[in-house]
């Protein structure tokens, strides 16, 4: 039942490039996700306080970065150190050196700890556990927090402290003995106290309750600064000591790897290399795609009986009509003078104006009317090539070559209502 153009239709295959130039979109859309989620990624990193608390050159809000710096300006000259061995061996290149040591997540086992304080004549310990606590100084334990401090106190004799004046309240304090010989500075109550000052056999300790004073974040609070470079700076080498995995002691049975003999890695790697390079010489390479026409044509008059044969079979009237319009308003259009692109009421108002018919009874034949029955339907097919012969006729140019009239007797099957 539709007009199809009299060539013979050629279905071909689509190329690969077709394929890639259809689906860019999706291709070009997914990469920009996936652009927008490592910046957004990025930025989240970069707004995080993260890094390791206290170390070296952490400038986040945890971070002691801006201690560090102070201390180099002033001469210092800072070493970081991430293991036991590798401190050891820097405070043996010094003659004079200072260590700083914090480790809150307990790597250093009692005898690491005990190794730890003979490495220096100074050892300043920040946010000591309880570990560390009874490996060097039993008689100092944990005081809480403090809700206000005073200044250095009667029992302080650091000159680091005194000069500090004394340290913002809410931080940790560690408690100690009345009758103790260690020395206690910004007492809280309770003979608790911010600072704990000890004499080892091995090295001057200075225990820090707080590690939060010589962080970013609050080393510029109170007199925090003063007490940070008075405890750090007395000498020109500082070792900064933060223990990571390293200094953690292997334990459990042995490895795979330890079990295997050391000739089996070498043979897996050379068969691997015999198997690339028999894999190269006897590969067969595909060669490139070959877009190839089918060869297939189908003929514009079978396309037609199938397409009526589907809408008989399925009672679809309006899907059958629909197509009659369509190719109608488009001749119409092309008679009146439009464009075969213009909207339907302008082809309505200028058929009407054309045939001195009511643009209502044009509408009703190119658009409103729905066929009920398989008469309704070529009746309605009937108007539309009636209208258009009225087209002609009004026009007064030669009609076109009648290839295209609509079948209204011959349309094969029969819809049933």
């Amino acid at each position: 039942m539709t007009t199809l153009a009299g060539a013979d239709a050629v279905a071909t295959t689509p190329t690969l490039r077709a394929a890639a130039r259809r689906s860019r979109f999706w291709v070009l859309a997914g990469v920009g996700a996936l652009l927008v989620a490592i910046a957004a990624t990025l930025l989240a990193g970069a707004g995080s306080s993260g890094g390791t608390p206290l170390a070296a050159d952490n400038a986040a809000p945890a971070g002691a970065r801006a201690l560090v710096e102070v201390l180099r300006q002033q001469g210092v000259r800072v070493t970081t150190a991430d293991s036991l061995d590798e401190a050891r061996t820097i405070a043996a290149a010094s003659t004079d050196p200072t260590l700083f040591f914090s480790d809150p997540n307990g790597y250093l086992t009692n005898d690491r700890i005990s190794a730890m304080a003979a490495l220096a004549p100074r050892t300043v310990v920040v946010s000591p556990d309880f570990l560390l606590l009874q490996t060097l100084t039993p008689a100092v334990g944990f005081g809480g927090v403090a809700d206000s401090l005073d200044g250095p106190g009667d029992r302080c004799d650091l000159p680091a402290a005194i000069r500090a004046g004394g340290v913002a309240p809410g931080g940790k304090t560690l408690s100690l003995p009345a009758d103790s010989a260690e020395i206690g500075c910004f007492p809280s109550g309770r003979n608790s106290f911010a600072v704990v000052g000890a004499t080892l056999p091995s090295t001057e300790l200075t225990l820090v309750a707080d590690g939060a004073i010589f962080s970013n974040d609050e080393i510029t609070a109170s007199g925090h600064a003063a007490l940070a470079l008075g405890l750090l700076g007395p000498s020109a080498d500082l070792i900064w000591y933060l223990p990571t995995l390293t200094d953690v002691a292997v334990t459990g049975p042995p490895s795979l790897g330890e079990l295997t003999p050391g000739w089996v890695t070498p043979s897996i790697l050379l068969l691997a290399v015999v198997f690339l390079a028999a894999a190269v010489w006897q590969g067969r390479r595909l060669g490139p795609l070959v877009a190839e026409n089918l060869p297939v044509t189908v003929r514009a008059s079978e396309t037609m009986e199938g397409r009526a044969r589907l809408y008989a079979r399925s009672n679809a009237r309006l899907r059958a009509l629909d197509s009659l319009r369509v190719a109608t308003v488009q001749r119409l259009a092309t008679r009146v003078g439009l464009s075969r692109l213009a909207s339907l009421d302008d082809v309505v108002l200028a058929v009407s104006a054309l045939t001195g018919r009511a643009p209502a009874e044009v509408r009703f034949v190119l658009v409103d009317g729905v066929p009920a029955t398989d008469r309704d339907l070529i009746a309605q097919s009937d108007l539309l090539q009636d209208l258009e012969r009225a087209v002609i006729a009004a026009s007064g140019l030669p009609a076109d070559p009648p290839a295209s009239a609509p079948p209204t007797a011959t349309t094969p099957g029969r819809m049933d209502p």
